[in-house]
């Protein structure tokens, strides 16, 4: 943009408009690039620089005294000595629609390109004083959870997770819901892996509940039982119940 002299309060707007080059035809981005009020011939020239491929491309056209290209042949260079060139591909059309990149952005994505980006980021100076501190280099990147799940699922890589329970906790009404948190904690203070159910469920729930995640205990904490320091306690596995007293939890 510096190329075709456009001023740097357009910056943010023009980014925000090429990103969606993917995503809209390309005569509605031309259109929405000269109701911004870019020139006809900047708007041509900026859609030129983002078809380009190669790096050689983008010193032709920008020149060779040309600050973006010193710093992307740089980072290429050192991209080959740590021996991930390979990984790497130079494409203009990478635009980040966040107006704080002041350096490279980039775009990680899956080898065959199937899917949409994995993750996206790239360098900035200046983010940390828009929050009152003091500006540092630095460079990060955001990614969703989505595009990673379907290439897991795609190589038959997402694991089987099996959910281990020792203890499901059920507060039989409302009123023991505090009660029942301290029988909880209780519980994981001696190590025990616990599910405290706080919803209001009705108690045939929490039985079909315990047997769906296979835990080992089901910690009934009611009224009469409370009020008598007690909780009801049903072993999954040989179906007996007993009450055990509060003070033995501890």
């Amino acid at each position: 943009m510096e190329h075709h002299s456009i001023p740097k309060d357009s910056f943010s707007a023009v980014c925000v408009m090429v990103d969606k080059i993917e995503k809209m035809p390309i005569e509605d981005i031309k259109k929405e690039l000269r109701v911004a009020g870019i020139p006809s011939d900047a708007v041509e020239g900026i859609l030129h620089a983002l078809s380009l491929r190669s790096l050689s491309e983008l010193e032709e056209f920008l020149g060779s005294d040309s600050g973006a290209v010193a710093e992307l042949k740089l980072l290429f260079s050192f991209a080959n000595e740590y021996g991930y060139a390979d990984w790497l591909q130079f494409d203009a059309s990478v635009v980040r629609g966040l107006a704080y990149y002041t350096g490279t952005v980039f775009e990680g994505f899956d080898k065959d390109r199937k899917l949409r980006a994995i993750c996206g980021g790239g360098r900035y100076d200046r983010l940390l004083s828009t929050f009152g501190g003091s500006d540092i280099p630095a460079c990060g990147f955001g990614f969703g959870d989505a595009v990673i799940v379907e290439l897991l699922r795609e190589k038959n890589l997402i694991p089987i997770l099996t959910q281990e329970i020792d203890d499901i906790v059920f507060p039989v009404n409302g009123e023991l819901k505090q009660a029942a948190a301290m029988v909880a904690s209780n519980l994981r203070n001696k190590g025990r892996i616990v599910d405290l159910i706080l919803e209001d469920k009705r108690l045939k729930w929490a039985f079909k509940h315990a047997e769906r995640v296979n835990a080992k205990r089901l910690f009934l904490v009611g009224q009469a039982e409370w009020e008598c320091g007690a909780v009801r306690v049903k072993d999954l596995a040989t179906r007996e119940e007993s009450d055990i007293l509060i003070s033995d939890l501890l």
